[in-house]
């Protein structure tokens, strides 16, 4: 890789991952200037305000590191820097489990014809928009999910024709997770041989949304499971057609949120985006463009793809907060990938004839994918963009890649004695919560977590009052609220830990919400203060905030950094000392509730898909911006004091 170093010096970098180390060899000299071994470097500091940029911070002799910045080219062949560095790490990390793991999420609908000899550039994210370096595209990932619409082929041969396509490209014998259809949509999980083993309570369901729910036509199929001690869930879909048909694609939505049996059986009374550490959510969503046909075909032409997005109806749907609640979705910097004449990728075709007349698909971006994770989670998308070579189907396969972290299995470093155990507690000091209902119930909480024995229960809350009519305002104090012991005490093991809440009428048991909530920002002697939403079936009800803290046994804390947490982020201006560098604490990002007139001037910041009590300074592909005047739900004011 060509890079500069400092004002004006050009030099090569070359990452050797077998035998983990980084040369720098400056240009028009034979030999390297510095060969630096892997277990030397301490952090990579990526610029996000000159995207190319990144900060190498490496100990060059006992108590001395040094940092020095690169500048590369591009910041696509900055990220494949990173993503070779992080791939050195890995191999070299003499971790019995991982820490970081690379998922490939792919969709294309085939349009009922056979696919072509090769789907490389489909397989390695290259064509067009967000795409994979030469140097990082034919690094195997862990994880493949495939999702297709309108498939023709028969269930095992497509399984093995995608196996001997991985295999060629790879020289990987990729292993069969899942496979789950429901007429031409199918979807296909592949994992490494080496994570068969890391692979458990596999999970596969389907959904009809056709006509009278019936034909099969058009609909989703999932598929869920635990990698090691992580949950996630992949949800394939083929929505209604027809630029008409918005209304009609929300409730296909809403019907799969709501019928998918995914994830544990003992979660199944929370909304389905909340059942998984990391969810993706893809397909021919068939989401089109508003706008004459005319003017896109012209927009396309000069690659003016901000003004199709202002007027791309998922992206009005989603602002309008009917549909992907807090999903994230990569910077679409490709064209509309349908309705193309097969064949070529030249021309869009516009016009369909058909017996009743002919019909007009604009050009749109049809063929999506999104996806939704648990707070103070590690998700980075690395790609997202479509191919420009496989021409068989009127739409072209699209493709995304992601950079997740994942938990282990966790075992205690000290072997259970004879002494009694220390017990880790969660504390709650209060909890306040809004929801919509007309309903004047008393209510309780109810308390889930892998980390507790069984699920948990609160009193009754203690306070209540409905100031705004069809919401209801609760208010639980610390001795109404269950005291948790969490099965593990170790604060390694209780950091990757998540609460999920559920609010329930005591007379009817049902849900008026639910929200998820991160251990790790809790955990402490004093008590912090977390504010999340709540959802329920697709929707937002309410809002809760309150007080607690996790309380971790002294000789319980001790704690690694996991393998991502050596890459972070930065502006120009706030640099490190060079000799002294040190790793930046992430800063406490508290979702505030604003008046009316507060949301007209200030978008939502873009980061996390779920608003967290405490979000970790990691990029995070941006999520939508907050529409100017959207919000209507007097809920988010009546915390302070805004009729």
């Amino acid at each position: 890789l060509q890079v500069k170093v400092g004002k004006s010096q050009r030099a090569a970098l070359t990452v050797d991952v077998e035998s983990g180390t980084v040369t720098i060899t400056k240009r028009g000299s034979g030999s390297p200037e510095e060969v630096i071994p892997q277990d030397k470097i301490l952090q990579l500091i990526k610029y996000q305000s000159v995207q190319s940029k990144v900060r190498l911070v490496y100990d060059r002799e006992p108590q001395k590191s040094l940092s020095r910045d690169f500048v590369f080219p591009s910041a696509r062949k900055r990220e494949a820097f990173c993503q070779l560095l992080q791939l050195m790490k890995i191999q070299h990390s003499n971790l019995d489990e991982p820490d970081l793991i690379s998922v490939y999420v792919g969709t294309w609908n085939m349009g009922s014809t056979p696919p072509p000899r090769s789907l490389a550039s489909w397989l390695t994210s290259r064509g067009l928009g967000r795409t994979q370096d030469e140097t990082t595209a034919c690094i195997p990932h862990d994880i493949y999910v495939i999702g297709t619409q309108e498939n023709s082929l028969g269930d095992r041969e497509w399984v093995e024709f995608l196996r001997a396509s991985l295999k060629t490209l790879m020289a990987i014998d990729y292993r069969v997770v899942a496979l789950q259809c429901l007429w031409s949509i199918k979807i296909v999980v592949l994992v490494k041989p080496e994570h068969e083993r890391r692979i458990s309570h596999v999970h596969t369901s389907s959904v009809k949304t056709g006509i009278a729910n019936t034909l099969g036509n058009k609909g989703a199929v999932g598929v869920s499971f635990l990698f090691n001690g992580t949950s996630f869930g992949f949800i394939n879909c083929h929505l209604a057609s027809g630029s008409e048909k918005t209304h009609r694609r929300n409730q296909n939505y809403s019907d799969i949120l709501r019928n998918l049996v995914l994830g544990d059986k003992r979660l199944s009374a929370f909304d389905l985006t909340l059942r998984f550490t990391h969810l993706f959510w893809f397909g021919d969503l068939n989401y089109r463009l508003d706008m004459d046909v005319q003017d896109i075909l012209a927009h396309i032409t000069k690659k003016e793809f901000e003004a199709l997005l202002a007027v791309d109806q998922l992206t009005l749907e989603r602002e309008k907060n009917k549909v992907f609640l807090r999903f994230s979705e990569g910077d679409i910097s490709f064209p509309p990938t349908y309705r193309y004449e097969r064949g070529s990728r030249d021309t869009y075709m516009w016009q369909k004839f058909k017996p009743t007349g002919v019909r007009i698909n604009v050009p749109s971006w049809c063929d999506r994918i999104l996806w939704k994770s648990h707070p103070e989670t590690h998700v980075v998308c690395n790609s997202y963009g479509c191919t420009d070579d496989i021409v068989t189907s009127d739409h072209s396969p699209v493709f995304a890649t992601f950079e997740v972290g994942v938990t282990s299995q966790f075992v205690p470093k000290k072997a259970p004695g004879s002494d009694p155990e220390p017990l880790a507690c969660i504390e709650w000091e209060s909890i306040e919560v809004i929801v919509k209902t007309a309903s004047r119930s008393k209510c309780y909480i109810e308390f889930h977590s892998y980390c507790l024995e069984e699920a948990q229960r609160s009193g009754e809350n203690t306070s209540q009052s409905c100031d705004v009519p069809g919401f209801l305002k609760l208010g639980w104090s610390a001795k109404h609220l269950p005291v948790l012991n969490p099965i593990l005490p170790d604060l390694e093991y209780l950091g990757d830990q998540h609460l999920l809440l559920s609010i329930k009428g005591v007379d009817s048991c049902e849900s008026y919400g639910e929200c998820c909530i991160a251990m790790r920002s809790m955990i402490g002697s004093m008590a912090q203060q977390f504010e999340t939403f709540l959802f329920h079936r697709g929707e937002e009800t309410g809002s809760m905030r309150g007080w607690m803290k996790v309380r971790v046994p002294k000789e319980r804390r001790s704690t690694r950094e996991r393998l991502y947490e050596w890459i972070s982020f930065e502006e120009e201006d706030a640099e490190p000392a060079a000799d002294a560098p040190t790793r930046p604490k992430p800063p406490l990002q508290r979702l505030r509730y604003r008046s009316r007139a507060q949301r007209r001037c200030q978008p939502r910041p873009r980061g996390d898909a779920e608003p967290s009590p405490a979000v970790l300074s990691r990029s995070r592909p941006r999520s939508l911006p907050e529409p100017a005047a959207g919000y209507t739900n007097p809920a988010y004011f009546i915390f302070e004091g805004v009729p």
